[in-house]
């Protein structure tokens, strides 16, 4: 499905995006694994798909960071030449309440969530539109269409993604590059572990499906998307989140 395809997932060590990283390596992909803090987990998932026969190297950028966004984007144009998807899926969760977040806390998730988000974007796009061809997936949330309380900052930098996908679709669309996010609900990975149970089973309750979603359930989706099988799709946000409606 992505024979020889270069895809960069940025947050690849854990989560979301770890299972994201090994379906496009399956599919036949060549996957950078970008990671920044979880070392550990980037470099095993390395190890485990190169000792399965497939192919991946890792690359540690903080991508709220310009000069390492740039660093990774050149390495990737150096060593491949090209990139042909681009996950965006870097991000920090906030949970706090408006009076108890800090100014701090707020810049903390703006940096990584929209700022690291929006660098990738512009680096991918310069060397998608010299190819005339690419994809660039960003992970956003379902509480960046509905708000949920208690993640007023979080919510607001998913938001954030969302507008940047349809304005990025418009624009870049033209020179070949689809552009598209995809909203998870409610899904098991690190993120969630620490929310307290009455919380997770009110998130279970209010999903139709009745379960939690899986890392796996996104990656299906991101995989779809990377794909020539949606070769016509473009600015569009897919909810993965079982029906949940907050």
């Amino acid at each position: 499905m992505l024979n020889d395809k270069i895809v960069l997932v940025t947050g690849a060590g854990r989560g979301i995006g770890r299972a994201i990283a090994r379906a496009a390596a399956e599919a036949g992909a060549l996957v950078i694994i970008n990671y920044n803090s979880s070392w550990v987990e980037a470099l095993s998932l390395v190890e485990e798909l190169n000792k399965k026969g497939l192919r991946a190297e890792s690359y540690k950028a903080d991508v709220s960071s310009e000069q390492d966004v740039q660093s990774m984007f050149k390495f990737v144009r150096e060593r491949f030449g090209r990139l042909d998807v681009l996950v965006n899926n870097a991000g920090v969760m906030s949970s706090t309440l408006i009076q108890m977040t800090s100014a701090e806390d707020l810049d903390k998730v703006m940096n990584v969530n929209c700022r690291g988000s929006f660098l990738c974007l512009r680096a991918a796009a310069k060397m998608m539109s010299r190819q005339k061809d690419g994809r660039i997936i960003n992970m956003t949330s379902i509480v960046g269409r509905t708000g949920n309380r208690g993640q007023v900052a979080y919510s607001a930098s998913k938001a954030f993604i969302i507008g940047m996908t349809l304005s990025a679709a418009e624009e870049l669309g033209p020179s070949g590059i689809r552009v598209n996010a995809i909203a998870p609900g409610f899904i098991e990975t690190d993120m969630t572990k620490g929310l307290k149970e009455e919380v997770r089973k009110e998130r279970i309750a209010d999903t139709p499906l009745g379960r939690a979603g899986t890392p796996e359930d996104v990656a299906a989706v991101a995989l779809f998307l990377m794909s020539d099988q949606s070769g016509f799709i473009n600015g569009q946000v897919i909810g993965v989140d079982g029906g949940q409606r907050m």
